[in-house]
């Protein structure tokens, strides 16, 4: 029970960025600038937090910051025409780079944090209380973006023409949408929530700030939106599968001390290959034979993803 409920409050950065960033690539827009955005908006975070001593303007900051870069991936797609995925990796260097030249006064520092918040009476039910509700905001956060973006983009009229945007923008030009406006508005909704991923981690799963703090999750939160098929609630579980990996590994370590070093790149290595596997033929077979099981196993990109609308 105690490793379970360690596996969801480590998990519930990458939840938020796996949830923000399925919403932009819903919408047509990849932001691949995930892991430096990501960086900086943790270290944002906790020099806030350090020199206000107010966690919660921390993850203000981050969602400022990480919303930001955003607006520039949108910005650059959108009016320059620019190719996405190499914007993206331009603005992931820049991320990095701002957040080891600008976080290098504040290591080793203390700062403000998010604080336990047991949910009362909820947090007494056998087994699920200790897993579900003995956390923080940070971690209830991580619950309310989850289902929020899961009914948004599928039991509202707004989700639905969000998806249209990312699937067929002209069919949804054509239907009165603006598309590029709305590509706009969720690229950033979508970075501001990617933002709380990265102060969930200085403030919370991490506490504290040092170069290469959240080094490399970006990377495996774009791996775990191709895994979750494009769904929040698969992604989620992706996310969860991750933070058991990483578990597995630190509990490993005392075991086979001869592998300290190999044990914590596992879950990396695991969770690409369990990317691989969503692949095969017969995940798709299998959606093809049970329509009701698509919207779980497909993993089939939104079809306008990566592309420029243009009017003509």
């Amino acid at each position: 029970m105690e490793e379970l409920a360690t596996i969801i409050a480590s998990a519930s950065p990458l939840v938020y960025a796996v949830v923000g960033e399925t919403i932009s690539e819903k919408a047509g827009v990849i932001n691949l600038s995930l892991d430096g955005s990501i960086m900086l908006s943790a270290m944002s975070a906790f020099a806030v937090a350090f020199l206000t001593g107010n966690a919660w303007l921390g993850f203000l900051a981050a969602v400022a910051v990480s919303a930001l870069f955003a607006a520039l991936v949108a910005f650059a797609s959108i009016e320059l025409r620019l190719n996405q995925i190499a914007v993206g990796f331009v603005l992931f260097l820049l991320g990095a780079k701002l957040a080891s030249f600008l976080g290098d006064p504040y290591v080793g520092e203390i700062a403000a944090h998010v604080e336990p918040m047991p949910i009362p009476l909820l947090a007494d039910i056998p087994f699920l209380g200790p897993v579900l509700f003995d956390h923080n905001l940070s971690v209830y956060g991580s619950y309310v973006a989850l289902i929020g973006a899961y009914l948004f983009l599928y039991r509202t009229r707004k989700g639905l023409e969000l998806q249209g945007v990312g699937e067929r923008p002209e069919a949804a030009f054509a239907r009165g949408l603006p598309v590029n406006r709305l590509r706009y508005l969720y690229t950033i909704v979508g970075g501001a929530i990617v933002g709380l991923a990265g102060a969930a981690f200085s403030l919370d799963v991490k506490l504290g700030w040092r170069d290469g703090l959240t080094e490399n999750f970006g990377w495996i939160a774009l791996a775990i939106v191709i895994f979750g098929g494009w769904n929040p609630v698969r992604a989620a579980l992706g996310c969860y599968l991750f933070g058991g990996l990483q578990l597995a590994a630190l509990k490993l370590q005392p075991v086979w001390p001869d592998l300290s070093q190999i044990l914590p790149m596992l879950p990396f290595a695991l969770m690409i290959f369990a990317l691989l596997l969503v692949y095969m033929d017969s995940f798709r077979r299998l959606g093809d034979r049970h329509p009701n099981l698509r919207r779980f196993i497909a993993s089939d990109p939104p079809s306008a993803i990566g592309t420029a609308f243009r009017r003509e």
